[in-house]
């Protein structure tokens, strides 16, 4: 059912004639004809009203009326065949960090598992973000490393000169570790990332970082979470490209990484707000 059929019921459903939701609206009864006709959308001030006084939510505007056919799965992960890869090539590149950060980081982050429906076990998290960069043609000692404990110091306790890997790849996990701040995390939020921007190895992290939180956003984040993951993600997250990009050895990777990033947050956007992208495509459309 269309947007007007279902703005039509509504109005019939809860007593309206045009002319009185109209007139509760302020605007033409011509305007509420063309909105149920599909001739027009309701710009967001009146969809927002609408749904007030007709009882609806935007999402029973807007959402496709069938159900799908199709049944959820949960991910799918093999943490021993990611371990064992990054292993390999560790040891083909000489990535002696890496080698060693790649044990402690599975002791470390052992009994652990991610947020969200599937039971999926911690250590896939940093693995997939050093596979992630390996992938980009990043097959550097000190990306690898830092991808693999990036989490260690925040969310397992250790101390930062725990850690078996050089003074550079240590001053990145602890810039993207909130426990090496003093204060709530939402208050130094700001500081957080400043810090981290003027760091081009802590910036490339925290960007693969957030590709793949986004990636797997949708299993275990609630809807309110993602509203505000990405709004974090364009204000503090994106502008984190920009110092990647000025680094020679990174430039490709930050040109991957902004495309995958937007990619999901335009997706996400057109999700959480679907009244949004119906007007952008109407707009669009003129």
């Amino acid at each position: 059912m269309e947007i007007g059929a279902k703005l039509s019921a509504a109005r019939k459903n809860a007593g309206f004639t045009q002319e009185a939701l109209s007139e509760k609206l302020g605007v033409t009864p011509q305007a509420i004809s063309t909105w149920e006709r599909n001739e027009n959308v309701p710009d967001t001030r009146n969809l927002i009203d609408l749904a007030r006084i007709l009882e609806i939510s935007l999402d029973d505007l807007f959402s496709e009326s069938d159900a799908p056919s199709w049944e959820l799965r949960s991910p799918t992960f093999s943490p021993e065949h990611m371990y064992t890869y990054v292993k390999a090539r560790a040891q083909a590149e000489k990535l002696n960090q890496t080698l060693a950060a790649l044990p402690l980081m599975r002791e470390k982050h052992s009994g652990q598992f991610r947020e969200g429906i599937a039971r999926v076990p911690y250590a896939v998290h940093p693995l997939t973000l050093a596979c992630h960069a390996l992938a980009m043609g990043l097959a550097d000692d000190d990306i690898v490393a830092a991808a693999l404990l990036h989490d260690v110091i925040e969310d397992t306790g250790t101390l930062p000169d725990e850690l078996p890997v050089s003074s550079r790849v240590r001053e990145a996990v602890c810039l993207v570790s909130y426990n090496t701040y003093q204060g709530d995390k939402k208050d130094i939020k700001p500081l957080y990332y400043a810090n981290i921007r003027q760091n081009p190895l802590a910036s490339l992290i925290k960007c693969i970082d957030r590709c793949n939180n986004l990636a797997c956003m949708a299993d275990g984040f609630t809807k309110k979470k993602m509203k505000t993951y990405v709004v974090e993600t364009e204000k503090y997250v994106l502008p984190l490209l920009d110092v990647i990009k000025e680094v020679p050895a990174y430039n490709n990777a930050a040109w991957l990484l902004r495309y995958q990033i937007i990619t999901m947050l335009e997706t996400f956007k057109r999700l959480l707000y679907p009244h949004l992208w119906q007007l952008f495509l109407r707009h669009d459309r003129q």
